[in-house]
Order: C-alpha cells, then sequence, then structure tokens
C-alpha cells in the first residue's frame, strides 16, 4: 500500500509540474515578442496567438516624433522607438507610460529584450543599453555612424549594424567589442543569428554570412540592389529580399542560390517563414506567401499602396502594414482577409505580437494595441 501510496504522490507531483510548465509557456515570457521579428533567427513567428477578429483598439500612445521602429514587448511591457529621439516603455495591458528615454538623434532602431536590460540604436552613432524595469542607463557603444539597424541578441552577445558599414558583436552585459566586420556600404538591415553563424545585409548589394564566434566571413551572395530587408534563417535556408526586386532563397551553410522570386517591386520588407511558408511583402502594393522549399507562388494580397512592413505570423494569421494607412489580418493559409484596421496615417514599421494583442504604429507617432 505504501508502494502504491507513493507512486500516486509521485504521479501527481509530475502532473502538477506539467500543469506549471504549460501555464507557464501560456503567459509572461512564454507570449513575449522580445525583439524585431520576434526571434535573433527572424523568422517573424510569434509564439502568441493574435486575433482572427478585430474586437477593439485597447489604447493607443501617441508619441511626439514620426515612427518607423517596431515595438517589442516583454514582461507586460511594450517597447518603442520615434524620430523625436526618444525610446519609450509602456504598459502592454493599459498603455500607460512607464519610462522614456532621450537619445541625441532620431530612433528608427527597433529595441530588444534580454536579461532584465533592453537595447535600441540612435542616429547619434550609439547602441544604448538601459535597465528594462527603469530605463536608467547602463552603458553605450559609440559607432561611426548612425545605428538604424535593429540588434539581435543571442548567447550572451548583442549584433548590430551601422550606417559606417560595420557589422558589430558586443557583450550583451558590459558592451565590450568582441569583433567587428567591415561591409561595402551602410548597414541597414537586421542580423539574424541562428546555427552559429549571423548573416546581414548591406547596401553594398551582398548578404554576408559570418562565424558568430570570430565574425570571420564564410560566404557572400550578391544580388542587383541595396539589401536593407533582414534575412531569415529556417531549416538552413537564408531568405532575404534586396531592393532588385527579388527575395532569394540561400542555403545557410554555403550561400549557394536555391531559388528566387521576383515581385513588381522592391523588397525592403523581411520574409516570415512559418508551416512550410514564406511570407514577404513587396513595394508593389502586394504580400506574397511562397512555398519554401519551391519559391512557388500559393497566392498574393494587395493592398492599397506599397508595403515596406514586415509580416507577423501568429497561430495561423498572419498581420503587415500598408502605407495606405492600414493593418491587415490574413488568413495564412488561404490570404484571405480576416480584418484590417485603418489608422491616420501610413504604416511602414512591422507589428508585434503578444498575449493575443497585435501592437503597431503609424508614421504619425502612434502606437496602437488591437484585439
Amino acid at each position: 500500500m505504501r508502494v502504491i501510496s507513493h507512486l500516486r504522490s509521485r504521479t501527481a507531483m509530475l502532473w502538477m509540474l506539467l500543469v506549471a510548465l504549460i501555464l507557464s509557456g501560456c503567459g509572461g515570457q512564454g507570449q513575449d515578442a522580445p525583439m524585431f521579428r520576434a526571434n535573433p533567427a527572424r523568422t517573424g513567428v510569434f509564439p502568441s496567438n493574435g486575433p482572427t477578429r478585430l474586437n477593439e483598439l485597447a489604447w493607443k500612445f501617441k508619441t511626439d516624433g514620426i515612427v518607423n521602429s517596431s515595438p517589442a514587448v516583454a514582461d507586460g511591457v511594450v517597447y518603442v522607438g520615434s524620430e523625436d529621439g526618444r525610446l519609450y516603455a509602456l504598459d502592454a495591458r493599459t498603455g500607460k507610460e512607464k519610462w522614456r528615454f532621450k537619445t541625441d538623434g532620431r530612433v528608427y532602431s527597433s529595441p530588444a529584450v534580454a536579461g532584465g536590460m533592453v537595447y535600441v540604436g540612435s542616429g547619434d552613432e550609439r547602441l544604448y543599453a538601459l535597465d528594462a524595469r527603469t530605463g536608467q542607463e547602463k552603458w553605450t557603444f559609440q559607432t561611426d555612424d548612425g545605428v538604424y539597424s535593429s540588434p539581435a541578441v543571442a548567447g550572451g552577445m548583442i549584433y548590430i549594424g551601422s550606417f559606417d558599414g560595420r557589422l558589430y558583436a558586443l557583450d550583451a552585459r558590459t558592451g565590450q567589442e568582441k569583433w567587428s566586420f567591415k561591409t561595402g556600404s551602410r548597414v541597414v538591415s537586421s542580423p539574424a543569428v541562428a546555427g552559429g553563424m549571423v548573416y546581414v545585409g548591406s547596401d553594398d548589394g551582398r548578404l554576408y554570412a559570418l562565424d558568430a564566434r570570430t565574425g570571420q566571413e564564410k560566404w557572400r551572395f550578391k544580388t542587383d540592389g541595396q539589401v536593407g530587408s533582414s534575412p531569415a534563417v529556417a531549416d538552413g535556408v537564408v531568405y532575404v529580399g534586396s531592393w532588385d526586386y527579388w527575395l532569394y532563397a540561400l542555403d545557410a551553410e554555403t550561400g549557394q542560390e536555391k531559388w528566387s522570386f521576383q515581385t513588381d517591386g522592391a523588397v525592403v520588407s523581411s520574409p516570415a517563414v512559418a508551416g512550410g511558408m514564406v511570407y514577404i511583402g513587396s513595394l508593389d502594393g502586394r504580400l506574397y506567401a511562397l512555398d519554401a522549399r519551391t519559391g512557388q507562388e500559393k497566392w498574393s494580397f494587395k493592398t492599397g499602396s506599397q508595403v515596406l512592413s514586415s509580416p507577423a505570423v501568429a497561430g495561423g494569421m498572419i498581420y503587415i502594414g500598408s502605407l495606405d494607412g492600414r493593418l491587415y489580418a490574413l488568413d495564412a493559409r488561404t490570404g484571405q482577409e480576416k480584418w484590417s484596421f485603418k489608422t491616420g496615417s501610413q504604416v511602414p514599421s512591422s507589428p508585434a505580437v503578444a498575449g493575443g494583442v497585435v501592437y503597431f504604429v503609424d508614421a504619425e507617432g502612434y502606437l496602437y494595441a488591437v484585439r
């Protein structure tokens, strides 16, 4: 009887532990969107489900400048930069401001949150590391030109590009430079980190693949236009767009082209990869859904204007902004529009999804929370 009782007690304890783990994954950090494109590999896949129908505008918050930065969400706080030179931290539930931090330049960079810190670049040629709870500055790193790229945080390191043409690798705790790599032009693209490699585009028209630990170049791939799109890495393939109107799929290890797909406009948008599909916006005003293995078009959706925004995939839905001033919510499988939300201005930046809410900004400086 004692053995049976012991087994029952052990089973009950294991069940309680399992429930606790499931519950912990259903909220808090398990549903966060802590950096641009949701994760270091920049897949654009968010762990939270997003709204399949438009219920309400939960809140909106006005900054003092145009906003091109994309929001990050972590531990119940939304962080977003503005051309007014500030990084804002807002309560994710209410939109109430918690703190703001002033830089000496415009903040185009999208923030990244990790280890109780928030990292963001500024046009004043600096990367800032701030206390995520208070906004207090912990350290800054000086580059030789503006920092409009968005930081990737992985393995205790920060990877960030600069208009000075370099990709920098820094210690996330101290800001100490570990290495830097010089490209042939400005780096607007935000680096992706996966499989011990860092991938980043440059205005010199190339995508570079570097060893994440040493910065040693492994390969480079040449397009016929600037590469401002941020690469996405999934299942051993790197996907990236170019101003030459093409989306490229490259072998992540060798850089060999697997396929390419041509749109009718420059591809500034960054791709999202989920469920065997690649989703990409174009300045031709469309969102395309392609087979990730072959590049074959499955469907496309036409918005009312150019698409600079990068698609967010969450729970079988795709959310993307357009310069027609709308955020669109589409069925990821069919491309059918489920709903759209009209703002007062263009929507150039990329949405983030956390806790069942879509957070996005318009060019007028408003941050919206829609559920």
